[in-house]
C-alpha cells in the first residue's frame, strides 16, 4: 500500500472510532471494557503482522506504534476492569459471636 492509502485508512479509523465511542453512555463503560480489550488485542496482532511483513522504515514505525499503544490499552483496560470488579466483591463480615465468647 502507498502512504496516501495508509494515512486515509488511519484517519477514517480514528474518526469512526471517536464517533462510536463518544456516543456510548457512561453506564455502559464497564461492560464495553472487555470488548475494547479484545479490539486492542487485535490491534496488537495487526501491529505484529505489519512489523513482520514490512520492508521499509515507515511500516516498521507504524507497526511499532500500534503494538505499543495497543499493549498500553490492553493492560490499562484489564487494570480498570479488575478495579471495577473489585468494587463489587463482598467484604467478609466479622463474626460477633466468636468475639463475645472470648471476652467471657
Amino acid at each position: 500500500m502507498d502512504l496516501t492509502t495508509e494515512i486515509t485508512i488511519f484517519v477514517l479509523a480514528a474518526f469512526v472510532g471517536f464517533e462510536v465511542i463518544s456516543k456510548v453512555p457512561t453506564t455502559l463503560h464497564t461492560p464495553l471494557m472487555s470488548q475494547t480489550n479484545a479490539i486492542h488485542g487485535i490491534v496488537v496482532l495487526g501491529g505484529l503482522i505489519v512489523v513482520g511483513l514490512s520492508d521499509n522504515a515507515l511500516d516498521n514505525a507504524i507497526g511499532f506504534i500500534a503494538i505499543v499503544f495497543g499493549t498500553i490499552n490492553v493492560v490499562g483496560g484489564f487494570m480498570v476492569t479488575d478495579r471495577m470488579l473489585g468494587m463489587f466483591v463482598r467484604k467478609p463480615k466479622k463474626d460477633s459471636n466468636a468475639d463475645s465468647s472470648e471476652d467471657s
